[in-house]
Formats: C-alpha cells, sequence, structure tokens
C-alpha cells in the first residue's frame, strides 16, 4: 500500500480521526482475490484471469469545519475502480461492468450518532467507534455499484431462447399432439 504520510495506517481497524488529522492518503493495486465478496459477484470463476483482475483504490482524510464554528468533523473521500465481468441475462456470457466509487464520508463518534442523524444530513455518514475496516467500506462501496441488471447490447453468440432452439439444423418444429385427442377418441368409442 502507498501512503503519503510518514505514519503506517492499519486499514482493517482504521483511525479515521489520526488519518484525517495527518490529511493522509492511502492507495493500492491489488487484484480480484483479495475481495471475496465482489469476486462472489464475478462471472468465470474458474478463470485464473479473473482472479488476476485489477482493483484499484484510495482513500484521503480531512478535517473540515463544524456546523456554526462547532468542532471540526472528520471526513473521508473513498475512490475505487473495476472492471467486473458478470453474467449477461440474455445469452450468460461474460459482460464488463465499468464499477467506480467516488464519495465522501462523514464520521460521527458512534453507530448510535449515526442512525439519529442519518435521516437530517445529505452525506453518508460512518462510525469512528468501533474502528471500521476501509478495506470492508471500499468493497462495500463497489458492491453497491454492482447494476441489477447487465446485458450485452448485442450478445456476440446467438441467444438461445427456448429447447427447440437448441437443436441443431431444426428448422421446422416438430408437430405437436392435442393432449384432448385422447378424449375425443375415447368419447368416440363410448
Amino acid at each position: 500500500m502507498k501512503s503519503r504520510s510518514s505514519a503506517v495506517w492499519n486499514p482493517a481497524r482504521f483511525d479515521a480521526r489520526a488519518f484525517a488529522q495527518a490529511q493522509a492518503q492511502l492507495s493500492d493495486h491489488s487484484t480480484l482475490s483479495e475481495w471475496p465478496r465482489l469476486l462472489a459477484e464475478a462471472h468465470g470463476l474458474d478463470d485464473a484471469s479473473v482472479r488476476e483482475l485489477p482493483l484499484a483504490w484510495a482513500i484521503r482524510g480531512e478535517m473540515r469545519p463544524g456546523p456554526a464554528g462547532g468542532e471540526p468533523q472528520v471526513w473521508l473521500h473513498v475512490a475505487a475502480k473495476l472492471a467486473l465481468p458478470l453474467r449477461c441475462q440474455r445469452c450468460l456470457g461474460p459482460v464488463p461492468a465499468d464499477l467506480q466509487v467516488d464519495r465522501w464520508f462523514r464520521f460521527v463518534a458512534d453507530e448510535t450518532t449515526a442512525e439519529m442523524e442519518d435521516e437530517e444530513c445529505e452525506e453518508d455518514l460512518l462510525a469512528l467507534e468501533p474502528k471500521p475496516s476501509v478495506l470492508d467500506v471500499v468493497e462495500d462501496e463497489l458492491l453497491m455499484e454492482l447494476p441489477l441488471m447487465v446485458m450485452h447490447d448485442v450478445c456476440p453468440e446467438p441467444v438461445v431462447l427456448s429447447a427447440g432452439d437448441a437443436e441443431a439444423g431444426s428448422a421446422i418444429e416438430p408437430e405437436r399432439k392435442n393432449p384432448f385427442e385422447v378424449l375425443q377418441a375415447l368419447k368416440r368409442g363410448a
């Protein structure tokens, strides 16, 4: 991990206040294999190249003046980028989805304060305690960027719409029997 300050920051147990007071920055380039929840969403998990897809992320902290000249507030900027192959809903093949995060978070004392202030504020809130994992925050934000449904504009392979389409050379559909013919035959025989 690259850091722009002399301190060593633990992203798994992140001291957001100290990070913001130092106006520190962290960035890293890793592979999708290090992000298990994102990896689980990828199409083609058995493909080693999917596990090696690059994921770039960066965070930056700063202190901003509080409302009405109050105590300064802790802010964190999170940016991340990933091209994740997802399953096309039409042809079931892989389709790349570009996921990007560019978001600011304001930190508050704890979860209770975050819940109380959440309805009244426009910004996203995180709690200073318990100390969050900034890696989980990055992964959460990328997961929230996943599209609900993804499809190719034009699928690279013809789309199989029914079982009849799957049979090679089945230009003519077989004649289907009427299920009520048996009942008619019984009725005539009675």
